[in-house]
């Protein structure tokens, strides 16, 4: 490849990741396939200088701001850090260091917080002000949501006239797990990982959201400090410490022997912090020295970030097992012999889904690369042909759930495969959480803690078994008082009248949402109708296509499906549509209003067609219906007759409305 296709692909693939994680939190690519994307254009870059573009993620420091926020502009510019990722650049870094400061230049080496970076103001020794880093010179202000991190202390001991630090905001992994638990549960997609978590939290509009997150943060550096001075870093974060900042771990050393095995020492320690982090930070101790030494244009010359490099190993694939979500997709994963990375012992990794294990073409029996790159979760990397041994077969996911029996289906819009079970026990508090939500069957009191409660002690084995529970039962549980119980048995019971339109919403079956299943309840006004249904009686209705039509089928056709509905009924619970009948005539139909309308004025004739099904539009297009035509009607007259539309006067409209 050209050298200047390369670096024009590598400035758009890089610009368009950037984008992602900063802007959308989105990102498309790892943090080391970037730094290593990143390092490649630079090296282009120096050897072509003449073809630097102003738009190339070398020539700047940060990205756009979010919309929402006011700027927020930093008066110490928070610095990005030159990043190395060789024992051989922090060698030379060291030595640079020597030569401009003498041989007793001291370190400062701490972990490199995989977070987001803030700087926060005192004034006064009161927190008055925080924003995000931005391009470093103009960030975010997040002030309300940074006042929702419990570890940001509001006041200090001391009251200096003002007081400026500078922090890494994260996520602790233990919340993150927890939050996408939860979002499993409630079926939410997930989050990506903790640092993008984080991101997305602090830079939410509403600081309730923040505020439910539990974000963290490790104070890294004094950015400003009226009425105090400090002769090293380390002195400076020993101050915060006792102002009651929670301060990032440091050490100092002297050699660049030291710092290598920090830099080690670290990398071992990485799992008992409580957030992910991607490297270490080599920063001269000295004050002074820092001064001595500068900066570049948007890089200290006396700090490096050394980027621990995805640690990968051999292992041997024992066995495919597949495990089913509480969503029901169906994961496969590996089987590992045990492997030490980033400081743990890996015994799986996730393959994904179908497409991947074909993708990469892992079967039992394989030898493997595995990696580890300071993420949670595992990954293989690549299989090793040559050491394949003989007789083994492509992997393929099963046909029917392995904890329940049911068929299992493919996404038609993803390589997801799904249980498609009712009463599948590896989804049943997923499942019944929907079924109690708000919008569905409306049972308050019945949290996900206490319907996790009442499935590990064998009360509820599906939905229907929530009818059957008494007060007793109720108040045997953690956290539940006698109140409690008798108002959420009362919640039970008041439930069974729900239209059919709420029941059909809480059974979960695909694709039908809460208006599908009133539609479906006010079309087939009972249950025992709906069951009857053919294709063509469903897809005639207008908001149902064949492929909702045929998950409705598909659901109702079920073994588990025709048993919870047996049980719901023996129940008591209301299986008919007791709302009125809606005038839908309009369904599917487009109008468009044109002209003088004389017998009716045009907002109350938009309404009329809304409130029959139909869309009133503005302009006249194939797919439009109906042009009604008022006096001196003219272009979109015109356009219907060629269009072959059919045109309505005043009173032929009136009798259709009539």
């Amino acid at each position: 490849m050209d050298y200047r296709e390369e670096m024009k692909q590598l400035r758009e693939e890089l610009n368009e990741n950037a984008y992602r994680y900063y802007v959308l939190d989105e990102p498309t690519m790892s943090d080391y396939d970037y730094d290593m994307k990143n390092r490649r254009l630079q090296q282009l870059e120096r050897e072509h200088p003449e073809e630097i573009a102003p738009d190339s993620p070398t020539q700047r420091v940060g990205d756009k701001l979010k919309e929402g926020f006011s700027s927020y502009r930093h008066e110490v510019p928070l610095e990005s850090l030159q990043d190395v990722f060789t024992s051989g650049e922090v060698e030379e870094f060291c030595r640079r260091m020597g030569e401009s400061l003498g041989e007793n230049a001291a370190y400062s080496l701490e972990p490199k917080v995989d977070g987001l970076s803030v700087a926060l103001e005192y004034r006064d020794g009161v927190f008055v002000s925080g924003g995000t880093r931005g391009d470093g010179r103009v960030g975010e202000d997040v002030t309300e949501n940074l006042r929702t991190i419990r570890s940001i202390p509001m006041t200090l001991p001391e009251k200096l006239p003002r007081l400026i630090v500078r922090g890494e905001v994260y996520m602790a992994r233990s919340v993150f797990e927890e939050i996408n638990r939860r979002r499993e549960i409630e079926g939410k997609p997930l989050m990506a990982n903790p640092r993008n978590a984080a991101a997305g939290s602090l830079r939410q509009l509403d600081p309730k959201i923040a505020a439910e997150r539990r974000l963290d943060i490790r104070i890294f550096n004094l950015q400003l400090a009226q009425g105090r001075t400090f002769a090293t870093h380390s002195e400076t974060l020993d101050y915060l410490e006792s102002q009651h900042f929670p301060v990032i771990p440091h050490k100092t050393v002297l050699t660049a022997d030291e710092c290598l095995e920090e830099i080690h020492d670290i990398n071992e320690r990485r799992m008992s912090y409580p957030y992910d982090m991607d490297g270490a930070v080599i920063k001269i101790d000295r004050l002074a020295d820092r001064e001595i030494l500068g900066s570049t244009v948007k890089c200290p010359k006396w700090a490096i970030a050394y980027k621990y490099p995805p640690e990968q190993k051999p292992s041997k694939v024992l066995d495919i097992v597949v495990q089913v979500g509480r969503t029901g997709v169906l994961t496969p994963k590996a089987v590992l012999a045990p492997v030490h990375l980033a400081g743990t012992t890996v015994q799986s990794a996730t393959l994904h889904n179908q497409d991947y294990i074909a993708e990469k073409d892992v079967r039992v029996g394989d030898t493997v690369l595995v990696r580890k790159a300071g993420e949670i979760i595992p990954e293989i990397v690549e299989v090793d042909v040559s050491k394949r041994p003989e007789g083994t077969v492509p992997y393929e996911l099963p046909k029917t759930c392995p904890v329940c029996g049911a068929t299992v289906t493919r996404d038609e819009d993803g390589a997801a495969v799904r249980c498609t079970g009712a009463e599948c026990p590896a989804q049943l508090l997923r499942n019944i959480t929907h079924f109690v939500s708000r919008d569905a069957m409306d049972i308050d009191g019945l949290g996900p803690a206490v319907l996790q409660q009442l499935i590990e002690t064998g009360l509820i084995h599906s939905a229907a078994d929530l009818y059957s529970l008494t007060e007793q039962d109720l108040a045997q549980l953690e956290r539940m008082g006698e109140k409690s119980a008798s108002n959420a048995v009362a919640a039970i019971g008041k439930s069974k009248e729900n239209d059919l339109g709420k029941l059909l919403y809480a059974l979960g079956i695909r694709q039908v949402g809460e208006k599908a299943g009133r539609v479906l309840a006010q079309h087939f006004r009972t249950l025992d109708a709906l069951e009857r249904a053919t294709p063509e009686e469903l897809t005639a209705i207008d908001s149902v296509g064949a492929v909702t039509a045929q998950f409705i089928l598909d659901w109702l056709a079920s073994p588990q499906s025709q048993d919870l509905l047996q049980k719901l009924r023996s129940a008591g619970v209301n299986t008919t549509c007791t709302e009125e009948a809606v005038d839908d005539r309009f369904a599917g139909k487009t109008f468009v209003l044109t002209g003088t309308l004389t017998r009716f004025d045009r907002k109350f004739a938009e309404e009329m067609i809304q409130a029959r099904g139909g869309k009133a539009s503005s302009s006249v297009s194939k797919k439009t219906t109906y042009v009604v035509a008022g006096d001196a009607a003219g272009s979109k007259l015109q356009k219907a007759q060629e269009l072959g539309i059919p045109v309505l006067t005043e009173d032929e409209f009136a009798a259709l409305l009539e």
